[in-house]
Protein backbone atom coordinates (compact mmCIF):
# COMPACT_ATOMS: atom_id res chain seq x y z
CA UNK A 1 0.00 0.00 0.00
CA UNK A 2 1.43 3.33 -1.12
CA UNK A 3 1.09 6.13 1.48
CA UNK A 4 2.46 9.08 -0.53
CA UNK A 5 0.42 9.85 -3.68
CA UNK A 6 2.54 9.79 -6.82
CA UNK A 7 0.02 11.52 -9.12
CA UNK A 8 0.46 15.07 -7.80
CA UNK A 9 -0.25 17.79 -10.35
CA UNK A 10 2.63 20.32 -10.22
CA UNK A 11 0.38 23.21 -11.33
CA UNK A 12 -2.11 22.52 -8.53
CA UNK A 13 0.74 22.13 -6.05
CA UNK A 14 2.18 25.49 -7.10
CA UNK A 15 -1.22 27.18 -6.70
CA UNK A 16 -1.68 25.57 -3.28
CA UNK A 17 1.71 26.70 -1.99
CA UNK A 18 1.30 30.21 -3.40
CA UNK A 19 -1.97 30.46 -1.46
CA UNK A 20 -0.31 29.07 1.65
CA UNK A 21 2.48 31.67 1.43
CA UNK A 22 -0.03 34.48 0.87
CA UNK A 23 -2.17 33.68 3.90
CA UNK A 24 0.16 32.18 6.52
CA UNK A 25 3.32 33.22 8.32
CA UNK A 26 5.55 31.65 10.92
CA UNK A 27 6.42 32.84 14.41
CA UNK A 28 9.96 33.94 13.51
CA UNK A 29 8.67 35.86 10.50
CA UNK A 30 6.03 37.52 12.68
CA UNK A 31 8.72 38.47 15.20
CA UNK A 32 10.68 40.15 12.40
CA UNK A 33 7.52 41.96 11.22
CA UNK A 34 6.98 43.28 14.76
CA UNK A 35 10.58 44.52 14.93
CA UNK A 36 10.17 46.19 11.52
CA UNK A 37 6.96 47.93 12.69
CA UNK A 38 4.99 46.51 9.76
CA UNK A 39 1.38 47.61 9.23
CA UNK A 40 -0.20 44.70 11.13
CA UNK A 41 -2.51 43.95 14.04
CA UNK A 42 -1.66 40.79 15.96
CA UNK A 43 -4.74 38.93 17.18
CA UNK A 44 -4.80 36.19 19.82
CA UNK A 45 -8.08 34.25 19.61
CA UNK A 46 -7.42 32.09 22.68
CA UNK A 47 -9.52 32.40 25.83
CA UNK A 48 -8.87 35.51 27.94
CA UNK A 49 -7.34 33.47 30.78
CA UNK A 50 -4.74 31.95 28.44
CA UNK A 51 -4.02 35.33 26.83
CA UNK A 52 -3.42 36.83 30.30
CA UNK A 53 -0.83 34.13 31.15
CA UNK A 54 1.30 34.97 28.07
CA UNK A 55 0.82 36.26 24.54
CA UNK A 56 2.70 37.70 21.58
CA UNK A 57 3.81 41.26 22.44
CA UNK A 58 1.24 43.82 21.33
CA UNK A 59 -1.43 41.24 20.51
CA UNK A 60 -5.06 42.05 21.13
CA UNK A 61 -7.33 39.33 22.51
CA UNK A 62 -10.47 38.46 20.55
CA UNK A 63 -11.84 35.13 21.81
CA UNK A 64 -14.66 33.47 19.86
CA UNK A 65 -17.48 35.34 21.64
CA UNK A 66 -16.12 38.67 20.31
CA UNK A 67 -15.76 37.70 16.65
CA UNK A 68 -19.02 39.35 15.54
CA UNK A 69 -17.71 42.71 16.78
CA UNK A 70 -13.93 42.45 16.33
CA UNK A 71 -12.87 45.55 18.24
CA UNK A 72 -9.30 46.50 17.40
CA UNK A 73 -9.22 45.14 13.85
CA UNK A 74 -8.59 47.71 11.14
CA UNK A 75 -9.39 47.14 7.48
CA UNK A 76 -6.25 49.02 6.38
CA UNK A 77 -4.00 46.69 8.42
CA UNK A 78 -3.41 42.97 8.00
CA UNK A 79 -4.56 40.99 11.03
CA UNK A 80 -2.11 38.20 11.88
CA UNK A 81 -4.17 35.71 13.86
CA UNK A 82 -3.05 32.87 16.10
CA UNK A 83 -4.58 30.35 18.50
CA UNK A 84 -3.15 27.53 20.63
CA UNK A 85 -1.33 24.96 18.46
CA UNK A 86 -0.83 23.73 14.91
CA UNK A 87 -3.83 21.43 15.39
CA UNK A 88 -6.12 24.20 16.69
CA UNK A 89 -8.41 25.69 14.06
CA UNK A 90 -9.74 28.70 15.98
CA UNK A 91 -7.44 31.08 14.08
CA UNK A 92 -8.49 29.64 10.72
CA UNK A 93 -12.17 30.00 11.62
CA UNK A 94 -11.60 33.59 12.79
CA UNK A 95 -9.70 34.41 9.60
CA UNK A 96 -12.51 33.03 7.44
CA UNK A 97 -15.12 35.04 9.38
CA UNK A 98 -13.16 38.29 9.32
CA UNK A 99 -12.14 37.95 5.67
CA UNK A 100 -15.88 37.65 4.96
CA UNK A 101 -16.31 40.99 6.76
CA UNK A 102 -13.67 42.64 4.55
CA UNK A 103 -10.61 42.41 6.82
CA UNK A 104 -7.17 41.42 5.52
CA UNK A 105 -6.04 38.34 7.44
CA UNK A 106 -3.17 35.88 7.80
CA UNK A 107 -2.72 32.95 10.17
CA UNK A 108 0.44 32.35 12.18
CA UNK A 109 1.36 28.69 11.74
CA UNK A 110 1.79 26.68 14.92
CA UNK A 111 -0.13 29.01 17.20
CA UNK A 112 1.20 30.27 20.50
CA UNK A 113 2.86 26.90 21.11
CA UNK A 114 5.19 27.48 18.13
CA UNK A 115 5.89 31.05 19.29
CA UNK A 116 6.93 29.70 22.70
CA UNK A 117 8.98 26.84 21.23
CA UNK A 118 11.01 29.44 19.30
CA UNK A 119 11.72 31.18 22.63
CA UNK A 120 10.37 34.47 21.33
CA UNK A 121 9.47 37.33 23.66
CA UNK A 122 6.09 37.17 25.37
CA UNK A 123 3.93 39.63 27.22
CA UNK A 124 1.70 38.91 30.22
CA UNK A 125 -1.44 40.57 31.50
CA UNK A 126 -5.09 40.92 30.68
CA UNK A 127 -4.57 44.19 28.83
CA UNK A 128 -1.89 45.34 26.45
CA UNK A 129 -2.66 48.91 27.49
CA UNK A 130 -0.78 50.51 30.34
CA UNK A 131 2.88 49.81 31.05
CA UNK A 132 2.04 48.86 34.64
CA UNK A 133 0.26 45.73 33.42
CA UNK A 134 2.99 44.56 31.05
CA UNK A 135 5.58 41.94 31.86
CA UNK A 136 7.98 40.76 29.19
CA UNK A 137 9.92 37.49 29.20
CA UNK A 138 11.90 35.22 26.91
Amino acid sequence: MQMIPQNQDPARARAFFEQKIAFTTGPVELSHAIEAHENIVIVDVREAEDYAKAHVPGAINLPRESWDNPEGLQKEKTAVVYCYTQQCHLAAHACAKWAGQGYRVMEMDGGFEAWSENELETEKGASRMGAGQRAFSR
